[in-house]
Formats: structure tokens, C-alpha cells, sequence
């Protein structure tokens, strides 16, 4: 593969990996209970498989959106647009990895990579991860029509690797924007 042009620092700032569907059925029926921790210091990712031990592993309708990644700046401007404290909780979006310090949303189609220490895990950004109705119950009422256009990116693991949250590097073939939040 050719090398990742475009760098920039980021921090990783949540890694959620979670074994059940919690969002099913009616957002006004509210999320199933949690099973077990969901965030995480560190996860461990397989290529073309996901995140181990997350819902989404290993299963072929998600082999190119098993890995959700998302600006996690885009909460505080939700919040800024709902006229609300900065304090939505990021877990309740259900991406598995949210940075801070690039526009994920800009990424599409982009292949890059995140190296947190432990080497570099590389990615491919293949769509959009669009927010649903459940956002108006585990965010804010307004959070589903707020969160669209910068919901973040369903991503293809491309390496095995482990990130862990704290300061990493991020490396992709598209120019990077530290905005779009």
C-alpha cells in the first residue's frame, strides 16, 4: 500500500466496544441495559473483522462498517446548537473510537491510519455512520436532526492492532482539517 501523506495529532478521547444491540425496538421504549463494561482503556482490532469482542465482529453485514469513528467536537457544537451545557455523553452515541483534533466527516473514502502507541491500525472510511431517532432519547431532544452531516464514519479495519485512549497519530491519503465540528 502506498504511504499516508497527511498527519496530524489527535487524541483519542472514548473507545467503546459493547457485545449487544442496546438502540432496538422504539427509541420511546428507551436502550436495553449495558452488559458488562462498554468503554474501554484499550481495544483490539482485527482486520476486515472489527473491534474484539464488539457486536458488529466477525459479522459479514458489517465487514466494511464493523468500526464507527467520529469527531467528538461535534457533541460540543450539538450541544452549542440545542442551547445546552457541554456535557452529552459520548458513549451514548455508540461509536467506537471518538477523536478530537480532525474532521472525521472529511475522511470519506480516505484511507488512514491511528497509532496510539502501539503501532499503526489502518482503516478505510467507507461511508457515512448517520445518526438515528435514538439520539433524541440518549442525547438531547433535537440531537438526530443536529448530529446529521457530521455523524462521523463507518470504517473497514485494513490491520490488526490495539489503540488505547490518550494522545495518537492519525495518517491519511486525503488532506486532513482540524474543523467540521
Amino acid at each position: 500500500m502506498s504511504p499516508l501523506p497527511f498527519s496530524a495529532e489527535v487524541e483519542i478521547v472514548l473507545l467503546l466496544a459493547s457485545s449487544v444491540h442496546r438502540y432496538e425496538g422504539r427509541p420511546a421504549d428507551g436502550p436495553l441495559p449495558a452488559v458488562g463494561a462498554e468503554t474501554h482503556p484499550s481495544i483490539h482490532l482485527r482486520a476486515g473483522l472489527g473491534i474484539v469482542g464488539d457486536r458488529h465482529f466477525g459479522q459479514r453485514a458489517h465487514a466494511h462498517a464493523s468500526v464507527t469513528v467520529m469527531n467528538a467536537a461535534v457533541l460540543d457544537r450539538v450541544a452549542d446548537d440545542l442551547g445546552l451545557p457541554r456535557t452529552l455523553d459520548p458513549a451514548a452515541t455508540r461509536r467506537n473510537i471518538l477523536l478530537r483534533g480532525v474532521d472525521v466527516d472529511a475522511l470519506r473514502g480516505a484511507r488512514f491510519s491511528l497509532d496510539s502507541g502501539d503501532g499503526p491500525v489502518e482503516f478505510l472510511a467507507n461511508r457515512p455512520a448517520n445518526p438515528c431517532a435514538w439520539m433524541d432519547v440518549t442525547l438531547a431532544p433535537g440531537a438526530h436532526r443536529a448530529l446529521r452531516g457530521r455523524g462521523g464514519m463507518r470504517c473497514e479495519p485494513l490491520t490488526d492492532g490495539i489503540l488505547r485512549l490518550g494522545p495518537a497519530r492519525l495518517r491519511s491519503s486525503l488532506p486532513l482539517s482540524a474543523t467540521g465540528a
